[in-house]
């Protein structure tokens, strides 16, 4: 069949090609547009991003690290501040910082320490007796230990031990004169009740005495007061 004078029908292999040209001519104008902003200082457009995929800026990475660091931080302090105890510090002999020496032990292996064996407990109490008398003392214990001379086998009588050999010679004297001396001052009545407690604590006070003592050592208004009172307390607590 002729088609008309001027009328080209094209065929599929055709349509197809001019497609292609057609295409492919979009393309070359889409790179010379692309080339001709950046000589303009313009930047191209960025193409979208497939779905799924997710871009952070630098602001927002460094944020995000700022506050997971800010978390575990808080979560290392509160373990410390839970779980930790200071361990005590090296004890040389000196007479004054026997009982302080002790107690720091003390606290240090009731809250890290469970489960751990005597003499275990002995031994790391021993690696913090350093230096000057106590240095040779520790190696008399440790020489009697080898030997099976010694009778400590728990970590309080190596405390009991260690009171008896750099404990005051006249602790209860000296306790006496401390409690003779204290006065109220400018603490408050429950800060002066535990600084007496703990001074008159071996002193060798008690009963009525240790209460006149308690009372002689307050400010001048609350003994006024505790004199004029109708039921006087009979206890320190009260």
């Amino acid at each position: 069949m002729h088609s008309p004078v001027g009328i080209k029908i094209s065929s599929e292999e055709d349509d197809r090609s001019s497609y292609k040209e057609t295409t492919t001519e979009e393309e070359d104008a889409g790179d010379d547009d692309m080339s001709h902003q950046s000589s303009r200082g313009q930047q191209p457009q960025q193409q979208p991003q497939p779905q799924g995929e997710t871009t952070l800026t630098m602001d927002q990475i460094l944020q995000y690290l700022a506050q997971h660091t800010m978390a575990i931080e808080q979560l290392l302090s509160r373990g410390q501040t839970q779980g930790e105890a200071a361990k005590p510090p090296l004890f040389d002999g000196e007479r004054e910082k026997v009982v302080g020496f002790i107690n720091a032990c003390c606290l240090y292996i009731s809250m890290r320490m469970k489960g751990v064996g005597e003499e275990e407990k002995i031994s790391w109490v021993l690696t913090y007796v350093q230096g000057k008398v106590a240095e040779v003392w520790k190696e008399n214990v440790l020489e009697e230990r080898r030997q099976r001379m010694s009778a400590v086998e728990m970590v309080e009588e190596l405390f009991t031990k260690m009171r008896e050999e750099f404990g005051e010679f006249d602790e209860e004297s000296r306790k006496v004169d401390e409690l003779r001396m204290l006065e109220q001052g400018g603490r408050t009545c429950d800060e002066y009740v535990q600084i007496f407690k703990k001074i008159s604590r071996g002193s060798g006070y008690e009963g009525r005495p240790l209460i006149e003592e308690f009372k002689r050592g307050l400010n001048g208004n609350i003994r006024r007061r505790l004199a004029e009172a109708e039921a006087p307390p009979v206890t320190i607590e009260e």
